[in-house]
């Protein structure tokens, strides 16, 4: 809202300065500052009243808590992530164009999660729910914003140069092409039939991948804020005509604008680090975590660098690798054997290394490290010819 302020009026009364407000990078420096504000001064009052409800975290207790024992967090505020989603909407609604389509929708997407990952929170804390939400409703909600980030990224006009390519990193065209079966039905346009599916799996497998990732103080938290210090480069390079040029990608007009809506996220994140490193005063909660990795998933999507995920997300994908090996193992050993057998002792993969005896603040590090790297190793693919 400010930005469409300070455009007005300097295209009205021309005052000196205000040109500077036209800079993504000054708002995004801006949007960066603001949500940090917001989430360490307002996070502290938030954090009271979910303590003053008594909205405490729920851990498994007896044979349910599997190889790890997290009793001595029960109690401990969740819910938090409602700092984090009002610390970027927020920095964003003041200093982002949120007009532009790119903006709003991915703006959508992230609340739309944080909602759903709200109720689910609400169900377990307030409601005394364990299950919290179905899985088939959680599975429903994220479906269904796929299909609008998809069906937005591909039937918008203004996108049609470029919305069934994405950035093929290690090739040396650099370009993957989602309607690969152009000319076989003439000319109708059928490329939507494999792109809204792919943006359905990612937006959902990403949201359930930062979800698992959410079960160390700071893990989450940390590993998100670092992807989103890759992500905001890629934003910026990718809507800078000369930066894309440069480092031989798609130049996308408009995804520039992203770049302030993810430096409010990295502040949040990181002012929201604040309370949640180890020991943790709150927890993100799956309003958090949901949110985040729709944000993730919809920001890769809108830059056309969702191939990238695997590298810019490791630890998430290894998380989700890890429950989705430790799981059909079982399964597999008991209907072999009738007796299931485990691969890691205890799944998701940040469980294993805590059963094995490594402290978790030990393990959150390690794995700030990793993903660290692996930004670092996403990054500099945009020069491999």
């Amino acid at each position: 809202m400010l930005y469409y302020l300070f455009e007005y009026l300097e295209q009205t009364f021309s005052p000196p300065g205000f040109q500077v407000f036209q800079f993504i990078t000054v708002r995004a420096a801006l949007a960066g500052i603001t949500a940090l504000c917001i989430a360490l001064f307002a996070g502290r009052h938030i954090i009271n009243w979910l303590s003053a409800k008594q909205l405490g975290e729920r851990v498994r207790e007896g044979e349910d808590a599997g190889a790890v024992d997290h009793t001595h967090k029960a109690g401990t505020p969740t819910m938090g992530g409602v700092i984090i989603l009002l610390s970027i909407s927020i920095a964003t609604l003041l200093w982002g164009a949120i007009a532009e389509t790119y903006v709003w929708l991915i703006m959508l997407a992230t609340l739309w999660m944080g909602l759903v990952g709200f109720i689910d929170d609400y169900t377990k804390t307030v409601k005394k729910n364990k299950d919290g939400i179905p899985a088939r409703a959680k599975v429903a909600a994220q479906v269904t914003i796929g299909l609008i980030v998809g069906s937005v990224l591909y039937f918008t006009p203004a996108f049609e140069p470029y919305h069934t390519t994405t950035y093929l990193p290690f090739i040396r065209d650099k370009v993957f092409d989602y309607h690969f079966f152009e000319g076989w039905f003439g000319a109708v346009d059928l490329g939507w039939i494999v792109y809204l599916p792919v943006t359905v799996f990612i937006m959902t497998a990403v949201s359930n991948a930062v979800n698992l990732t959410d079960g160390l103080d700071g893990l989450t938290t940390g590993v998100t804020a670092f992807v989103s210090l890759g992500l905001m480069v890629l934003c910026y390079a990718s809507g800078n005509v000369v930066m894309a040029e440069f480092l031989d990608i798609m130049y996308l007009p408009g995804t520039g604008e992203l770049t302030v809506f993810v430096a409010a996220m990295v502040a949040a994140c990181f002012g929201f680090l604040w309370y949640n490193g180890y020991p943790a005063t709150v927890f993100m909660g799956d309003t958090g975590s949901l949110a985040l990795g729709a944000a993730i998933a919809s920001l890769t999507l809108a830059i056309r660098k969702e191939l990238l995920l695997p590298l810019l997300g490791a630890v998430y994908f290894l998380e989700a690798l890890s429950v989705i090996i430790q799981t059909g193992y079982f399964k597999y050993t008991k209907r072999r054997t009738g007796r299931g057998e485990r691969i890691f002792l205890m799944a998701p993969l940040h469980h294993h290394y805590e059963a094995k005896g490594t402290h978790e603040a030990k393990i959150v590090v390690r794995f700030w490290i990793v993903t660290a790297v692996t930004i670092i190793a996403a990054l500099l693919t945009l020069r491999v010819r």
